[in-house]
């Protein structure tokens, strides 16, 4: 049983203001169009957010360096701008996350979350990156990876290590088979030059852009290689350019452990609710108490240690994820029933398509250099657990694990740098999982930008999501170009506070779903 460790901070800062002056070169890419050569066609009608967007497919280079070589393609979306031309602010694209994580649906979904005043500036633009989703081909390599019941996360022994090592190295040569003409051209600067090919298609001179987590650092990527290129651009959750990608992990471990460990201390404050413990003390042993017995037998034939681990990991990116599974540890620990949890994985968790999980591996293990001696992956996961970093460490380790076997060697991480670009926005919750809050003070050192803290925020990626101290901010950049002033150094422009964690007890939360958020799409993934 691990030393709980529980940190949090209370930390009570003022607002910031808006400045009033539109900055310089920050014109959003209104310039005038050249000749568009996209074939728009109507979206598949399978989800909602794309009823009034259009599709297309845009062929380009599989490798940039030859551009009259082998061609692949990528599906963009588009909601056109409603507002008149005189109020037109030119493209934004829009990414969620991953890498892996499937945009199309973000060009109707931006259209939703934004401030209808604003969301009808712009032709907002969705699109699957290179190997993802609608785009061709999407690379997948093992559908059955992740089927349940896999092993517990936490190795027992070298004998349990080892059978993760060979399914994770059995994975990496499947893709390697499957795709290996594809994957050393999966570099976050190959989808970044993907971005710039689509902004020429559309025959307009620049691109705006919002970007959440690993969209974060697609967006850092395409202003460090096209700069002149670059309108508005709004990046929250932003990752630490310093940690790309080995090290990101290890960091990320850390902060899922507070995070879970403040979850802990959620549900035991609505003891009366759950009946888990009155202490986060008290519902963590009951928690790692239940990980015992899923090891021993699956829970409802399906939920084993890994299993659990990553349904509760959701409220470790969420608080809009805390009372579903909250409920159903509930209803197992309680009652023996396994309904609820069944439900939670099957429905969020499981997937038998596995084109997230490959795009995530194979953009990461070629964007930079990863260890390829399996003794560091032990020692680092080892040290963690050791300390106390025990919810998530030896399962990001096993999320992560092909790439120490991936067929194609990672290279030199980009150095970003925003010579040459209008300032972006940065959003950053102080207490983010995926991606802690110093990637968002690196970002604003690195990037001429303004950083708004989300105090106390722990859900990842939170703009869009309810906030108005943040949300308002955002619309008012994007609308009109409006920056909070500037202040010196690399901390925050702009302190926000979070809003409340939810409460399970009053009538409002208790109808609502998992997920809960109205931007739940967003991807819940590393990072």
């Amino acid at each position: 049983m691990k030393k709980l460790v529980l940190t949090t901070a209370a930390v009570s800062l003022g607002l910031g203001t808006l400045a009033l002056a539109v900055p310089a070169g920050a014109s959003g890419g209104s310039a005038p169009r050249a000749k568009e050569t996209v074939a728009w066609t109507q979206c598949p009608a399978d989800n909602p957010y794309l009823e009034n967007a259009q599709c297309a497919q845009v062929e380009v280079p599989l490798d940039h360096r030859k551009p009259h070589g082998k061609k692949i393609s990528v599906a963009i979306s588009r909601v056109k701008h409603t507002a008149p031309d005189s109020e037109y602010r030119g493209v934004l694209f829009g990414n969620p996350g991953g890498p892996g994580g499937s945009g199309l649906y973000l060009s109707g979904g931006l259209a939703s979350w934004l401030a209808p005043e604003t969301a009808a500036k712009y032709d907002i633009i969705g699109f699957d990156p290179r190997g993802v989703g609608a785009s061709k081909p999407a690379l997948t390599c093992d559908p059955d990876f992740s089927a349940p019941v896999r092993p517990d996360y936490v190795p027992a022994s070298a004998k349990e290590e080892l059978a993760w090592i060979k399914k994770s190295k059995a994975y990496a040569e499947a893709c390697g088979k499957k795709f290996g003409w594809l994957l050393p051209y999966m570099r976050t600067t190959d989808a970044a030059r993907d971005v710039d090919a689509i902004r020429a298609a559309l025959g307009v001179s620049k691109i705006n852009y919002y970007g959440f987590s690993y969209g974060t650092y697609l967006g850092a990527t395409y202003s460090t290689l096209f700069p002149q290129r670059v309108g508005r651009m709004v990046l929250d959750g932003n990752v630490d350019v310093r940690t790309v990608w080995y090290d990101a992990q290890l960091e990320q471990d850390k902060a899922f452990e507070r995070n879970i460990e403040l979850y802990f201390g959620w549900i035991a404050k609505y003891d009366s609710v759950y009946h888990l413990g009155k202490t986060a003390a008290a519902v963590e042993k009951a928690y790692y108490r239940l990980l015992a017995q899923a090891e021993k037998k699956p829970l409802g034939g399906r939920v084993g240690p890994a299993e659990l681990t990553d349904t509760l990991l959701n409220a470790g990116y969420s608080t809009g994820w805390y009372e579903a599974p909250a409920e159903a540890l509930a209803a197992q620990i309680n009652d023996g029933d396994s309904s609820k949890l069944v439900y939670l994985f099957d429905n969020y968790i499981a997937s038998t398509d596995d084109n997230g999980f490959a795009v995530y591996l194979a953009v990461q293990a070629v964007d930079a250099p990863w260890p390829r001696k399996w003794s560091t992956w032990h020692r680092d996961a080892v040290k963690l657990y050791k300390a106390g970093v025990t919810f998530e460490t030896w399962g990001n380790v096993w999320f992560n694990a092909p790439i120490a076997f991936w067929p194609v060697k990672g290279g030199p991480a980009l150095k970003i740098n925003g010579k040459g670009m209008p300032p972006a926005l940065l959003v950053q919750s102080t207490l983010d999982g995926a991606t802690p809050y110093p990637g968002g003070e690196q970002m604003h050192k690195v990037l001429p930008s303004r950083l708004i803290a989300e105090v106390g925020g722990k859900t990842h990626s939170n703009t869009l999501n309810g906030n108005a101290c943040l949300d308002d901010r955002v619309n008012a950049y994007l609308s009109t170009g409006a920056l909070p002033a500037d202040r010196p150094g690399n901390g925050p422009d702009v302190s926000c506070a979070a809003l409340p964690d939810p409460d399970p007890t009053a009538a409002t939360m208790r109808a609502k779903s998992a997920g809960g958020s109205p931007r739940a799409e967003v991807i819940f993934g590393r990072p």
